[in-house]
């Protein structure tokens, strides 16, 4: 039986309450999807003991902390603390928790946001599709979809930053390359960031 993360509607902090409805869905353009390796980064959730079900979510709490160096507006990923933070001036910075490219798939660099998609479809590519044969040849945005309530696109890569349907996740280094996030947090994030946001991502 595959198990795509379909029926995962385990949504953190109360994010049941949102709703694909009332929301533009745009279809993330297919040479911005990356192959999220078997399946976002894993084709199952980490095992729970016998008689459990799947792991619980750690709240990874949204805060304002003090941040200095960058410019107010600025997005820095710093991969080795698995923490995002939205510069925002006067010394300070919201941080929130993510899960990032695990061993093997980290990366660093400078980009920008190139487009913003609420409630994104999800496309396989052909890479994905030869090793996962029985994957959807296409996934309506909503719930369950992995890509979660709000993706942004990080000019000249695969990856994006983007919400999920995994919220165990959040934390670790799971994913292939992408940057993941609550469905809370990375609606918060998008409704704060524009289009030719800068994105620092360090390790």
């Amino acid at each position: 039986m595959r198990r795509l993360v379909l029926a995962s509607l385990c949504i953190f902090a109360g994010v049941g309450a949102l709703s694909s409805q009332g929301f533009a869905r745009n279809a993330a353009p297919q040479a911005e999807t990356d192959p999220l390796t078997e399946l976002f980064g894993g084709a199952t959730a980490p095992a729970a003991p016998a008689g459990q079900g799947r792991p619980q979510a750690v709240a990874i709490p949204r805060e304002t902390v003090s941040f200095d160096g960058y410019a107010p507006g600025t997005v820095v990923i710093n991969t080795s603390e698995r923490r995002l933070y939205y510069v925002t001036g006067n010394g300070q910075a919201i941080r929130y928790g993510v899960g990032v490219g695990r061993p093997g798939f980290e990366w660093a660099g400078t980009r920008y946001i190139s487009s913003k998609r609420e409630w994104p479809d999800w496309t396989p590519p052909s890479q994905m599709l030869k090793r996962r044969p029985d994957l959807p040849r296409h996934m309506e945005g909503g719930l369950a979809n992995p890509l979660g309530a709000r993706a942004m696109y990080l000019s000249g890569t695969l990856y994006r930053i983007h919400g999920s349907n995994e919220p165990e996740t959040i934390g670790q280094a799971v994913s292939s390359g992408c940057i993941r996030m609550t469905n809370d947090d990375v609606t918060d994030l998008y409704d704060r960031v524009k289009v030719g946001t800068r994105v620092v991502v360090t390790r």
